[in-house]
């Protein structure tokens, strides 16, 4: 189930009925609605995946039970590695072992000995990465006693699962999202107000902007060696904002839904594109899975503490695990490793931390000096987006030089332009909203707050609009995928 579908749009009412005139403020009839539905949801994707999920949970509410329950630390330890070995086997398997027999068959192959690799076709499950690594967080904090292991499995259960979240995140903790699903949740009406302008811009940004884009962006980069130059950059840049509405809108969608349930999930995106460097972007795009890393991974590594090819090794295996989370493809090991060399030279100046504030707090214009550095980080993001969104890398390169070309300069050539140049005017006006909205949680948070009633639904009512209107082809989330 999608959430720019009918299907869902019937859903979430029955849900939110439910869940607050029906169970009548019961904690445990609220949770347990939450996994009935949770697993519902999931199930109408594929459900012979949901026993995968299933399984899952129990592993990691036992493994944590007994982590806490341990005599000593070797039992302890034992527990955990359970854990990690089993979900990340599973990952593994699904997602990665296909991409490991065909590199291992062409790495022999390059020594002149070719193999026929076995390989298993099953389809990646929808959500794989996302709930795997809420049960990982879940058992590392037991593991370095930051959290206690939760006994009520419905709850436990419901943290894993819970269907906002379920299939593309934010990768929640259990330190933020448990203490919420155990304590007793009010209706608030101003909350569910909020929620609703929040799954609208999601809407937005999913249908009106993503939907559309990934259309030209499709068209461009699965032709690219009939197109030039300028309409491959045009492609590039179809893309940039396909994925940022993708995931971006998806998340709000998220989170706007998760509030008329009574509950806050952590932020994901924090408006990247307008980002003054590199480090400035990662702090502000899928939040969750950058901090996620940081603090299992980039720290425990030891941080940017210690000697400066510590600091190095530590970017580079950050960086390049997170882009093989992403995909089992070279283009994304390549993806994550660019953007280590981005960051390098801000982390070996120590100016990785130097824009932590709202480019252009209490100002509606930036000044030149932000104008400059934002324009150099989208355009080398876009490029970055080039080996994400390439089918090898071989395509990437060869993408990449043709636009780069004298080709460059001519005049772009697709079909549809005349459709192009009007989303190009809706990019334009979105864009606008992203950056006069940039200090609040999303865009529209606090937009006509001050107008009178008709005018702030006039614009409301406007966006709505704009989704039936503008909407194009239904596209598939892209990070379902991941």
């Amino acid at each position: 189930m999608l959430f720019n579908t009918i299907d869902f749009a019937f859903f979430l009412p029955v849900v939110y009925i439910l869940y607050w005139f029906v169970t009548k403020r019961n904690l445990n009839l609220q949770n347990i609605l939450l996994l009935v539905a949770s697993y519902f949801f999931y199930s109408c994707w594929d459900w012979r995946f949901l026993f995968l999920l299933m399984f899952s949970t129990l592993l990691d509410y036992y493994t944590g039970i007994k982590m806490c329950d341990a005599p000593n630390t070797k039992n302890k330890k034992f527990w955990l590695w359970l854990s990690v070995i089993i979900n990340l086997g599973f990952l593994g398997v699904f997602k990665y072992y296909n991409f490991f027999a065909d590199s291992f068959a062409s790495a022999l192959a390059q020594l002149g000995f070719k193999i026929n690799p076995y390989t298993i076709q099953v389809i990646l499950p929808v959500g794989i990465s996302f709930y795997t690594f809420h049960g990982l967080s879940y058992v590392l904090d037991i593991y370095h006693n930051r959290i206690k292991a939760e006994r009520n499995f419905v709850e436990y259960a419901v943290f894993v699962s819970f269907f906002p979240l379920l299939v593309a995140g934010p990768i929640e903790r259990a330190t933020h999202l448990l203490p919420q699903i155990k304590k007793p949740r009010q209706f608030d009406y101003a909350k569910s107000i909020d929620g609703l302008r929040q799954i609208l811009w999601g809407l937005f940004k999913k249908i009106v902007i993503a939907d559309n884009c990934a259309e030209y962006a499709n068209q461009i980069f699965n032709n690219s060696a009939d197109y030039n130059g300028s309409t491959l950059l045009l492609g590039a840049l179809f893309f940039t904002f396909q994925i940022y509405g993708d995931f971006s809108g998806y998340s709000d969608i998220a989170l706007g839904t998760a509030r008329l349930l009574g509950i806050e999930l952590l932020r994901n995106f924090a408006f990247p594109y307008f980002s003054r460097d590199i480090a400035e972007f990662w702090r502000r795009w899928h939040i969750s899975l950058s901090s996620w890393f940081r603090d299992y991974l980039y720290v425990p590594l030891g941080g940017s503490r210690g000697s400066t090819w510590t600091r190095v090794r530590n970017t580079f295996i950050i960086f390049i695990v997170s882009g093989f989370w992403h995909g089992a493809n070279w283009t994304f090991i390549v993806w994550g490793a660019l953007n280590a060399i981005y960051f390098l030279p801000l982390l070996l100046t120590h100016r990785n931390r130097n824009n932590l504030e709202i480019v252009a707090q209490g100002r509606l214009l930036p000044n030149l000096k932000e104008v400059f550095m934002m324009s150099i980080t989208f355009f080398l993001t876009v490029i970055a987006w080039v080996f994400f969104r390439a089918n090898s890398l071989e395509h990437a390169f060869q993408y990449l030089a043709e636009m780069f070309s004298s080709s460059l300069f001519s005049a772009p050539k697709f079909t549809g332009m005349s459709r192009a140049v009007v989303l190009s005017v809706l990019i334009f006006l979105f864009m606008i909203i992203e950056w006069t909205g940039r200090e609040n949680q999303y865009a529209i948070a606090h937009t006509g707050a001050k107008w009178k009633w008709p005018l702030r639904y006039a614009f409301y009512y406007a966006i709505i609009i704009a989704i039936f209107w503008f909407g194009g082809k239904e596209q598939q989330f892209i990070y379902f995928q991941f």
